[in-house]
């Protein structure tokens, strides 16, 4: 086992906050399955562990001029070298602590919005499952244990999604997730085989090292960063493989809040991040990315301005928002989409949450139907998700105004205004959707239900107390952007007042734009996009992505490579084996001839034989005299 500069503290408190977590999913899913509140004890018991761990060494840890690494070399053969371990650095101990605050809050969220399920404690194994996984992928050495993890985390994802498997939309939802995002880390997987055979190691230190652009050729350099970005667009729901994530609505509501904040999502924002030095050495790599998330976050932003499902629309939100991450990072600032992730992880765990205690009441997603049923009466909800829509529409002076900002400020300072514009266009589409939900639900224009829906109070006070805790957040994080920003220790894009300026105005217009259509006492309650309809028919079957992908299935993997294989194993497979049995059957036949069930005939047959050998070796010896 090998470190640098470290000691053996870190790596106890690490290993003691990584394996907490899998423990637990080992015992509920072999001892306490029946027993309901032993289940949620070792679970939230074991990722409060966790969270502790990687706050403590956050805290301990302030100021790393150099990676802290333990690894242990695994496979030794020739020139390659396959080591695992743990890397601790600002970014993995940033990642490592954001991930174990939101576990753990959507831990305790979940005991109310779960107490009734059948499945409680199937549910607190899968989220252990999930959060071991995430956990430790944070502070993988290398790729290939990083990969590892990432199949790990698309795995536990799909267990949740799919987490009512009674359901028929829910099992097909997880199936989506699941065959959508391995097609990416197919390309990863590709990227990080390319990167072993021209390197001869994936430590993630020395991928990130100069070497490694002198290693490699340009062209190679740009191919196996795109390979690797193809497991980024497949994780983070990016363009072409964005239509998973809405889907995956059908699992419970604290799972979306799971996998949009800081997790599963946000994994293809973090593997950027952790290779930021990598692309960075491929200007045409980091280009494509730059388009791949300026398409996202438009895309995302125009099927979030037309859907009715509030869930929906915050998963939309989320493609958009990493694409807005993604964008910063493409731009050269590593500190522009670090710090979106760490404030949009607060915003948007809240807007979910906020949305679940909605969904487990009233029974439903429809924000119009939430609004009918009196959703603005749960006051700690309404308050909350208000204050997340703002920071989300960046909104000063919340977090997300903050790290929007500076993605803004780094699009700027960029050759082509392509980009920036985009950006600008991104900050009007976002407040218009964000504010939608809010002004539907606070103030509806139906005739109210008189129903008044009864509330478990302690099931409430259960999932309200993390909502308050994320609004804080969602609050304050913004003004520790100068503390992020020093521990890091990255570089900021110059900021521009006038920048600001036209940001906040933006957002303002795209805010006064919905309270028009949606929010005054007249309004008509339709967008300016739902007007016309074969646009909005557009936006709401997501450009018509899924119907092409559908098409091609059916055309193109169906009738040409299925039906050719399907043919080539019944013809040539098959057939093959169908000769080979009527060639043994016929020979047989033919052989029971030779060998009737008559003695005196096989006699008569031996001695031909017999005689016939004789008479060859006697003719052959008279020839050699």
């Amino acid at each position: 086992m090998t470190s640098t500069p470290g000691n053996g503290f870190t790596l106890a408190v690490t290993l003691v906050g990584l394996f907490g977590p899998f423990l637990s999913f080992a015992v509920i899913t072999v001892f306490t399955r029946d027993r309901r509140r032993t289940s949620a004890v070792i679970s939230i018991g074991a990722v409060t562990v966790s969270m502790l761990s990687a706050l403590l060494l956050l805290c301990r840890l302030p100021h790393l001029d150099n990676p802290i690494q333990h690894i242990v070399r695994w496979l030794v053969a020739g020139n390659f070298t396959l080591a695992f371990g743990f890397l601790l650095d600002p970014t993995s101990l940033l990642m490592f602590a954001l991930v174990g605050v939101i576990c753990f809050l959507v831990q305790v969220y979940s005991l109310g919005y779960m107490s009734e399920d059948r499945g409680f404690s199937r549910y607190y194994a899968f989220q252990s499952l999930f959060a071991w996984s995430m956990l430790s992928l944070t502070v993988s050495a290398s790729l290939l244990q990083l990969y590892m993890f990432w199949e790990l985390v698309g795995l536990s994802s799909y267990l949740l999604i799919g987490f009512w498997y009674e359901k028929f939309s829910a099992t097909q939802a997880g199936k989506k997730a699941f065959v959508m995002t391995r097609l990416g880390d197919v390309a990863f997987f590709l990227g990080l085989l390319l990167l072993l055979l021209h390197l001869g190691d994936v430590n993630i230190l020395k991928i990130n090292g100069a070497e490694t652009a002198r290693a490699l050729s340009p062209a190679l350099l740009t191919l196996s960063a795109l390979l690797v970005f193809g497991g980024i667009v497949g994780k983070s729901a990016q363009f072409p493989l964005l239509t998973w994530l809405p889907d995956a609505m059908e699992g419970p509501t604290p799972v979306s809040a799971l996998l949009h904040s800081a997790t599963m999502v946000a994994a293809g924002v973090f593997l950027f991040a952790r290779l930021f030095p990598f692309f960075s050495h491929s200007p045409d790599a980091m280009t494509v990315c730059l388009a791949v998330g300026s398409l996202s976050m438009l895309m995302a932003s125009t099927m979030a301005m037309v859907d009715p499902d509030i869930k929906k629309v915050w998963a939309y939100s989320t493609i958009s928002q990493l694409g807005y991450m993604l964008m910063g990072l493409s731009a050269g600032s590593y500190f522009a989409g670090t710090f979106h992730l760490i404030t949009h992880a607060s915003f948007k765990a809240l807007l979910f949450l906020c949305s679940g205690v909605w969904i487990h009441y009233f029974e439903t997603n429809d924000m119009y139907e939430i609004a009918r049923k009196r959703g603005r009466t749960l006051k700690i909800p309404m308050a909350c998700i208000v204050l997340a829509a703002a920071s989300l529409a960046g909104l000063p002076p919340l977090s997300g105004f903050f790290s929007k900002e500076v993605i803004i400020a780094a699009l700027f300072d960029l050759e082509n205004p392509v980009w920036f514009l985009a950006a600008l266009l991104g900050i009007f589409m976002t407040a218009y959707y964000a504010f939608r939900p809010i002004f539907i639900i606070l103030f509806p224009r139906e005739s109210e239900s008189e129903d008044i829906k009864v509330i478990n109070k302690g099931a409430y006070r259960l999932m309200a107390w993390p909502l308050l805790v994320l609004a804080a957040l969602t609050l304050l994080l913004g003004f520790f952007e100068s503390a992020i920003e020093h521990y890091v220790g990255a570089k900021v894009p110059e900021e521009h007042g006038w920048l600001l300026v036209l940001s906040v105005c933006l957002g303002l217009l795209g805010v006064g734009l919905t309270w028009l259509e949606f929010g005054r006492r007249t309004a008509p309650r339709t967008g300016f996009v739902e007007r016309v309809a074969p646009i909005r028919r557009f936006f709401l079957e997501r450009w018509f992505l899924d119907r092409f992908y559908g098409w091609f299935v059916r055309n193109i993997i169906h009738r040409i490579f299925a039906d050719l294989l399907t043919r080539n194993d019944s013809q040539v497979i098959d057939g093959g084996i169908h000769a080979l049995c009527r060639l043994t059957i016929g020979s047989g036949r033919v052989a029971s001839f030779l060998q009737p069930e008559r003695l005196r005939y096989n006699f008569v047959v031996m001695l031909v034989v017999l005689f016939c050998l004789g008479l060859y070796f006697l003719l052959s010896l008279v020839a050699n005299v």
